[in-house]
């Protein structure tokens, strides 16, 4: 029960996030809001602030923020069709930008969890206690401790999630990289990674470095971009084939993986990394999601506006409302399909 709280929080937490941004610069721009709701379905509480209605409602699979005007015609000199473009693109990106924000924030704390700062160095290779033999196969291609990690097969490594992607996913018995040896970029192709004692990729150990505010916020910051990297080269191998639709979560799936998170660690420190890390690359990929030009996401809304901005002429609200409309339905059957999915994953 504990774990089923927990993932909800932090579900609940990521789209409550994302609604406050457009919420927060609605109100910046004095833009009259509604409803704001974290939740969908029945709701549990609800209060009636001086403008806004706010409520929490039963299922944690999203939320809204209603303004006024929004997708219908208003003569409020205060609703969201009467606010200059430039205003309501801000309105539109600010609940991605949110969710970047706290994943930026969560990647940020959790280094700070682990204690110290996993850097692209090759430190060492393993070998052989006794016989002093090394397993790596890396290391008889080229690969030498010192060497920092800079591109593998043409993709930049900012960070060590990229690093594990590749090494992770990569079907190329070898790699071709760029390395920075002694100050200068070295290349080395048809470099194989390979233990032999553990028959995995890994064949190699990189360099911890002590933690500074100054590396803690650069690595926060490129580790934030590497996530976002990897949601838009998933999106692209789902579009490609690579991925079908049984790949795919959705909340109970997503509820289902926090619960794991949170019951992975050997103690409170190790379970809080594992779901604060889990939780990062959820909020980001909502963010990166929510920035697609699908109806019905962000990302649309500010396609309609970007062109309304070119137009010099507003698109008719009850058409835009439309489209999005029929994205929104599109979404929830996909969503009911997934949720299915899921269920039928977590019985079998």
């Amino acid at each position: 029960m504990i774990t089923i709280i927990t993932a909800m929080l932090v579900f609940g937490i990521i789209i409550a996030i994302h609604e406050f941004g457009h919420f927060a610069m609605a109100k910046l721009c004095k833009i009259k809001v509604n409803k704001f709701a974290i939740g969908m379905g029945p709701v549990i509480l609800k209060k009636q602030g001086k403008e806004t209605e706010y409520s929490l409602r039963l299922l944690p699979i999203g939320g809204f923020c209603a303004m006024e005007g929004e997708d219908s015609q208003s003569n409020d000199k205060n609703s969201f069709h009467n606010k200059p473009v430039w205003q309501r693109m801000l309105v539109v990106l600010a609940g991605a930008i949110m969710n970047l924000i706290l994943g930026f924030i969560l990647i940020m704390f959790t280094t700070l969890l682990y204690g110290d700062m996993i850097t692209l160095e090759i430190a060492d290779f393993p070998r052989d206690t006794e016989t002093g033999a090394s397993y790596s196969t890396s290391k008889t291609c080229g690969l030498q401790i010192g060497d920092k990690i800079i591109s593998m097969d043409g993709m930049r490594i900012l960070t060590d999630t990229d690093l594990s992607y590749k090494l992770q996913n990569t079907e190329s018995d070898t790699m071709d990289l760029v390395v920075l040896r002694n100050g200068e970029k070295i290349k080395l192709n048809n470099v194989k990674f390979y233990n032999t004692h553990t028959q995995g990729r890994f064949d190699f150990k990189v360099q911890a470095q002590d933690l500074t505010i100054f590396n803690l916020v650069e690595y926060s910051f490129l580790d934030t971009i590497s996530v976002g990297r990897l949601i838009w080269i998933s999106l692209k191998d789902l579009v490609t084939g690579k991925y079908g639709f049984h790949d795919l979560s959705g909340p109970v799936g997503i509820i289902e993986t926090i619960g794991e998170a949170a019951n992975s660690g050997e103690n409170f420190k190790q379970s809080l990394t594992s779901v604060l890390s889990l939780a990062s690359f959820i909020t980001v990929n909502v963010g990166i999601f929510n920035l697609l030009p699908i109806p019905a996401l962000d990302g649309a809304r500010f396609v309609f506006l970007l062109l309304e901005a070119i137009r010099r002429k507003p698109i008719s609200p009850e058409r835009e409302g439309m489209v999005h409309f029929i994205g929104m339905a599109v979404m929830f059957l996909l969503m009911i399909a997934v949720t299915f999915q899921d269920i039928f994953k977590l019985v079998n």
